[in-house]
């Protein structure tokens, strides 16, 4: 199982990368294996301003389809436009050119409530 050491993760199956104020946030390793083949991924909240745990779009695999839960507040400022034609993406690169959205943090104390790199493998059974 794929968990990069240089990134922060959510129980819900996310990763973060931070950079100053602005975070990149996409779906685990994990999560895409659990879903399978990812044929379309929805985010309708570009531009807004979300709260932690508010729901800023969805992933839907051939079985079935997942909301995807901010993990920090802040506003949405750029969605992955690849993934509209390439959703497979999120299967083949998931850390890479499989990331969602980028987001400008509005509270990076939000930061500490996220996971290590260790306390998600402990979820995940990794």
């Amino acid at each position: 199982m794929n968990v990069p050491q240089d990134l922060k993760y959510t129980k819900d199956h996310e990763w973060i990368k931070v950079e100053d104020d602005t975070v990149t946030v996409g779906i685990t390793d994990f999560a895409q294996g659990e879903l399978g083949d990812i044929v379309y991924v929805e985010v309708d909240s570009l531009d807004e301003a979300l709260e932690r745990e508010e729901v800023f779009g969805t992933v839907e695999a051939v079985k079935t389809v997942s909301d995807l839960f901010l993990p920090v507040s802040g506003e949405i400022i750029e969605f992955n436009e690849s993934l509209e034609d390439e959703p497979e993406k999120v299967n083949n690169d998931p850390y890479g050119e499989g990331w969602m959205v980028k987001i400008k943090l509005s509270d990076a104390g939000e930061l500490d409530d996220l996971l290590s790199p260790e306390e998600y493998k402990e979820i995940i059974g990794g």
